[in-house]
């Protein structure tokens, strides 16, 4: 009866639409469109963050809720700051995310020839015109938002002297700045960018993929929509600030006769609290060497929480948790650390290391003996399985689980105390050696031989436990702890433009002992450290048999899931 009632209460349920789902289902149910085609449009000239990502599995998620298609398009209508690198990352990125463009991959530049007829078309139309105006002098005729722009003393010129001076801009006859071509809309719009915007500009530079075959290249603002028509895309889904360029997108396509013209609904971006996306910034942080490149692990960039050890089910969880929106509004970096520790810890299996070693010597414990134990690689998941973990006379534990004179309620090692080596046995605390400086260099303690396994036979308990690797075959490695990059305190930017870098932001661990089951680890392979975090092995610095470990983020966490996010 229960399962019934269930079941009832399933059919009944009435699923939430996000406002974009709902337009697109009035314009399947008008006839507007009779499938959904979207596309993920990003500019070649940087590498993508997280806010990307938002856009990406919005659009690709769109094509296959709908059973339509999506389309990857690269928009390198820019030559003078699109690179290869780019491209390339932003591929890797987007595959990585798992939006499958099949062999949908295009780019805006396939499309030159076809835009440039379009312009030539609106020429003819009387609807363009070449404008000899300077970028100042246009400028101070476009207008104020109070006050109307004044026409462009080029704006009346004949059909066949525009024809005539854009085909000699496409022939190179003239140097970079000189002319451009400029949409005839209205010089009084309300809406600034609607004041005769600039089409194509004159631009000697050498293309990524088109080389040296053009030297005028189309402005954003009439590529993209072209672009869109082009491939028959019907929804074309984009940010709030391109809100105010729907008139002019709307415009071209309508001007140029598309037939089947798609649809621009803008929503609102993915904002993280002191954190730096915008490329400029990064750019300028790469270049200073403030940070070590776009994949710097502190970076939101994708590739940076790829190389930082996030997983793309955490990304895709954190962006559904953000919502799909009109209005802005900004996210906590504890919400995406959330995600990422919800994924990991039924995935990671779980080891011990010392970050901050100190050796600890059992002196009753056989100097010749070694023994095995059977430990379970992840408590919470048992599928993961167990491993065999070696234990010796000689041991090293975490320096932050000693203390000569310890407070009240510290229960880990201290002179005197038994604490539980995990899996292992009971110690006892004997005392420790220092070096002339006065720092520890050996804790010494005695076992209980009866204790194997972590459990005294005698009932009694213990309120401590400490992790601990084998001195004899445990692997040194290098470990990198992370904090976020921006002062959080003084927030992003100074009066004067500039970041206000953490400087405790990177931590290294240059001498960090770690059990032996992850000497063969690979890039990218995740584990939890015992009471230290989750880490991943660094695709970037590590060496066979040498890796260097990442935290992707600690185990305590600040942030407390709503309970209607998980409704």
């Amino acid at each position: 009866m229960e399962e019934i009632r269930k079941e009832e209460s399933r059919e009944n349920e009435v699923v939430s639409r996000n406002f974009i789902e709902q337009e697109i289902d009035k314009d399947l149910a008008e006839g507007v469109y009779d499938t959904v085609h979207t596309r993920f449009p990003p500019e070649p000239n940087g590498y993508l963050h997280i806010g990307h990502a938002k856009s990406i599995l919005l659009n690709y998620g769109l094509a296959k809720e709908y059973g339509g298609k999506f389309n990857m398009r690269f928009d390198d209508t820019n030559p003078t700051k699109e690179k290869t690198e780019f491209v390339e990352s932003i591929k890797a990125d987007i595959e990585w995310l798992g939006a499958d463009w099949e062999d949908r991959l295009f780019f805006a530049s396939d499309y030159f020839e076809k835009m440039y007829e379009y312009a030539v078309f609106l020429i003819k139309k009387g609807k363009a015109y070449v404008s000899k105006l300077t970028a100042d002098e246009m400028k101070e005729y476009r207008g104020t938002l109070t006050e109307p722009g004044r026409e462009d003393p080029d704006r009346n010129r004949s059909v066949e002297e525009n024809l005539d001076l854009f085909a000699r801009m496409r022939s190179g006859e003239f140097e970079d700045g000189a002319l451009t071509l400029r949409a005839k809309i209205d010089m009084a719009s309300p809406n600034m960018n609607m004041r005769d915007p600039i089409l194509y500009r004159v631009a000697h530079m050498t293309h990524h993929n088109t080389g040296d075959k053009w030297c005028i290249y189309p402005m954003y603002d009439f590529a993209h929509p072209l672009e869109d028509a082009i491939e028959g895309i019907t929804h074309s889904i984009c940010t709030l600030e391109f809100e105010d360029h729907r008139p002019l997108y709307d415009w071209v396509v309508r001007e140029c006769e598309c037939p089947n013209p798609p649809r621009q609904i803008e929503f609102a971006k993915l904002y993280l609290k002191n954190v730096v996306t915008g490329k400029r910034y990064i750019k300028k942080l790469v270049e200073e060497g403030s940070v070590d490149g776009w994949d710097d692990p502190r970076l939101v960039s994708i590739a940076a929480l790829r190389r930082r050890g996030f997983t793309p089910e955490s990304i895709k969880r954190f962006v559904e948790l953000c919502g799909v929106s009109k209005a802005n509004s900004i996210a906590d970096y504890a919400m995406l650390e959330y995600c990422i520790r919800e994924d990991l810890k039924t995935k990671a299996p779980r080891v011990m290391a010392a970050l901050d070693p100190v050796k600890l010597i059992i002196d009753n414990y056989p100097e010749d003996k070694e023994e095995e134990l059977e430990v379970l690689n992840n408590l919470d998941n048992e599928e993961l399985g167990s491993r065999r973990v070696t234990f010796s006379r000689e041991l090293y534990i975490d320096r932050e689980d000693f203390m000569e004179e310890p407070p009240k309620k510290y229960f880990r090692m201290f002179p005197g105390n038994e604490v539980r080596l995990m899996n292992a046995y009971f110690v006892t605390c004997t005392g420790c050696i220092k070096d002339a400086s006065g720092k520890i260099t050996e804790i010494h303690a005695t076992y209980d031989p009866l204790t194997f396994g972590g459990n005294a036979p005698d009932g009694r308990k213990v309120k401590g436990t400490i992790q601990w690797v084998n001195a004899k075959d445990c692997i040194t490695a290098e470990v990198r702890l992370y904090e976020n990059l921006i002062d959080e305190e003084k927030g992003v930017y100074n009066e004067d433009g500039s970041m206000n870098l953490n400087p405790d932001s990177l931590k290294i661990l240059s001498d960090a002992k770690i059990e032996k089951s992850v000497k063969d680890a690979k890039a990218y392979d995740r584990f939890q450290f015992v009471r230290q975090g989750f880490f991943t092995v660094d695709s970037k610095d590590s060496a066979p048999g040498k890796p260097v470990f990442n935290r992707i983020v600690s185990l305590k966490s600040s942030f407390v899931l709503p309970k209607n996010k998980e409704d």
